[in-house]
């Protein structure tokens, strides 16, 4: 359910459940950080998160989060993973990002969305806390107010909307998707990874 292809130093990796929105799994969201621990020793020198169909993520699946997964570290260990990483990181939001799922969206370098796609985090009216860090992560993008419209008010943004408040960073049409990515990362992946490490390392 989760697919990796590795192409002159581009890591895209695809989170494949369409059936189920692209909800997310313990063993999912494990694969997740298991790669992108792995991307920061190995040669990656862009690592591109996408969704497989017309949802990026619905967050965590509902069975496991009955069982325990709404709470469980793995959402941190995944977003701080990615958060870390020495390459461009990209997240080609191709629908609809929702809940848990936010944090790797939120940790990633740039949010690259169609138009369609809407940006919600519902943990108001589920009873969970978000995870530790995305609070964080959402108000130095868009604000501390605009942050708790969307944890505390239960916002429902829309693209557009995400883009005017820096949510995203641009949005194409879906098919411009694949190609809107090689284009950002062309310089990254022609470059040493020692320099595309060096000069994300500026900004932290």
């Amino acid at each position: 359910m989760i697919r990796l292809e590795k192409t002159d130093g581009l890591w895209r990796v695809t989170i494949a459940r369409p059936e189920k929105a692209n909800s997310l799994t313990r063993a999912m969201l494990q694969e997740l950080a298991e790669i992108a621990e792995a991307a920061g020793t190995e040669d990656a020198r862009a690592l591109m998160l996408t969704g497989e169909g017309k949802v990026f993520s619905a967050g965590a699946d509902l069975d496991d989060a009955r069982a325990g997964l709404a709470t469980d570290p793995v959402w941190e260990r995944l977003s701080g993973a990615i958060a870390v990483l020495p390459c461009l990181t990209i997240a080609a939001l191709n629908g609809t990002v929702a809940g848990g799922a936010f944090g790797m969206v939120l940790a990633c370098d740039l949010r690259i969305a169609v138009p369609g796609a809407k940006f919600f985090y519902p943990v108001m009216k589920l009873g969970f806390l978000p995870q530790p860090s995305d609070p964080r992560r959402m108000a130095s993008l868009i604000g501390p107010a605009r942050a708790k419209m969307i944890l505390m008010a239960g916002a429902k943004v829309a693209a557009d909307e995400a883009l005017g408040w820096g949510l995203v960073d641009r949005i194409v049409a879906p098919e411009e998707l694949e190609t809107t990515v090689a284009d950002l990362t062309a310089d990254a992946r022609a470059a040493h990874p020692d320099h595309v490490a060096g000069i994300k390392r500026l900004f932290t």
